[in-house]
């Protein structure tokens, strides 16, 4: 212990008695100067992380010196916006995706490789999101839907004529039988010319 009565501080180099005195990593501080570098939080020993001579609160530590990518978030309320700017990281923004436009000629390819054709949107189906129905494989959502109206069709639902979908009640309408006694319901007495 120098001369005039304590330690210096670790952080503005003032010296520190002993009623205000925190230690860290060999050091000394006032307990009003035991600081996050970062943020500016108070520390104590549970919150504390120390990376060279620079003292840190363990979630700026952690965004500074910790691991990068998904999957490394510390609890509830990690999904923020936060890249680090205000820590001096500074990251690459990747190129633009440019894929490839060429077709895999290999006959394995075209074997194993290749999906069903969604006959509404001429895409590949796979088998997550395939539904089959009039002999054909389509996407469950946007495609397998009819193709007067727009309604979402389910197996029971479905009707089909000459490759193209439709729910059952705009089958009737379209091709079913027409003429006095086959209206659709209740008030199909309906007369047209």
């Amino acid at each position: 212990m120098p001369l005039g009565g304590g330690n210096k501080c670790g952080c503005c180099q003032k010296t520190v008695y002993f009623a205000e005195e925190v230690l860290c990593d060999g050091r000394s501080f006032h307990k009003s100067c035991f600081l996050c570098m970062v943020c500016g939080k108070n520390l104590d020993s549970t919150t504390v992380a120390v990376h060279m001579d620079e003292v840190y609160c363990k979630a700026c530590y952690g965004k500074k010196y910790g691991p990068k990518g998904y999957g490394y978030g510390q609890g509830a309320g990690t999904l923020s916006m936060d890249k680090g700017e205000s820590l001096g990281i500074t990251h690459e923004e990747p190129g633009p995706h440019r894929p490839t436009c060429k077709p895999n000629p290999s006959k394995l390819a075209q074997k194993f490789g290749g999906a069903d054709k969604c006959p509404r949107c001429g895409k590949s189906v796979y088998a997550a999101e395939k539904v089959i129905g009039a002999g054909s494989s389509w996407h469950k959502t946007g495609c397998f839907s009819c193709a007067t109206c727009g309604k979402s069709l389910e197996s029971t639902t479905v009707a089909d004529r000459d490759g193209e979908i439709y729910c059952k009640g705009c089958y009737s309408k379209s091709f079913g039988p027409k003429g006095f006694g086959y209206g659709a319901g209740a008030g199909a007495l309906a007369h047209t010319q």
